[in-house]
């Protein structure tokens, strides 16, 4: 049973596609024993209703598809002259025109708004994180350990392919995600959230109260578009270590 919601779960966008090339048919040519009784508007908001499902359960291409399905089986089961793609009503050819119109604003209202529930979930995900990186370090865990976790954590949260932390900050600098989730690239702001962090390799200064007690070496996936948003908690996740590291140095130093 699991294997199965997994396969479905790997596949749901093509099986949305061909919902939205097969269910559009099947459910305008179920209307045909009825089209001199069943008005063409009914059967137009019927049409409808199915492109929103699956704009709802797939992506906003399936909702494409389903829509010009829709508009071209409509056409064809449902307006005289009867199988042929030809619209000879003003009526029909305005109630076309709707479906297609209608089913490409409600793909855009389903895709927009899976996108904003995406984002709410990553949110609450980094706020986790954050909160977890306070507590450790905030607790008796030694500063290895909140490194090794922070490091774990950059790997997802920036889409790495490895990470790690080093006290060694000599050498030429690579590209940095600076304060505020900013990349800068030799002397130059850098794009990320379109085409990703620039490599082979980048780093997150981890620094407090003026003093770099460390980094994170990033090596990124090239051409990964990476968010500020995501940048900004790699950020600060990286300063809360170096808060620890300042003062468990301090408290050595004693």
């Amino acid at each position: 049973m699991k294997q199965a919601a997994s396969y479905i779960k790997m596949h749901r966008a093509g099986f949305a596609v061909l919902a939205a090339l097969v269910l559009p048919l099947c459910l305008s040519a179920g209307f045909v024993p009825f089209r001199d009784s069943f008005t063409n508007v009914g059967a137009a908001l019927s049409l409808v209703a199915l492109i929103e499902a699956i704009a709802i359960l797939g992506n906003r291409f399936s909702g494409v598809v389903a829509t010009v399905s829709a508009a071209i089986w409509f056409d064809f089961f449902l307006t005289p002259p009867y199988e042929r793609l030809t619209i000879s009503r003003r009526p029909d050819l305005e109630t076309t025109i709707s479906i297609l119109v209608i089913g490409v604003i409600v793909t855009e209202v389903a895709a927009r708004s899976r996108r904003h529930r995406r984002a709410a979930g990553e949110e609450s995900r980094f706020v986790a994180m954050l909160h977890d990186v306070t507590e450790l370090c905030a607790g008796t865990t030694k500063a290895s350990k909140v490194t090794d976790y922070v490091t774990r954590s950059l790997v997802d949260v920036l889409g790495l392919r490895a990470c790690h932390f080093e006290t060694d900050i000599s050498g030429p600098p690579p590209a940095q995600i600076e304060f505020g989730g900013h990349v800068v690239h030799v002397g130059l702001h850098w794009p990320a959230d379109e085409i990703g962090i620039p490599g082979p390799e980048a780093e997150i200064l981890c620094q407090f109260r003026g003093e770099t007690v460390g980094r994170f070496v990033l090596t990124p996936t090239p051409g990964l578009a990476i968010s500020r948003e995501r940048r900004v908690v790699a950020v600060s996740m990286a300063n809360l270590v170096a808060a620890l590291l300042h003062e468990e140095r301090s408290s050595a130093a004693r």
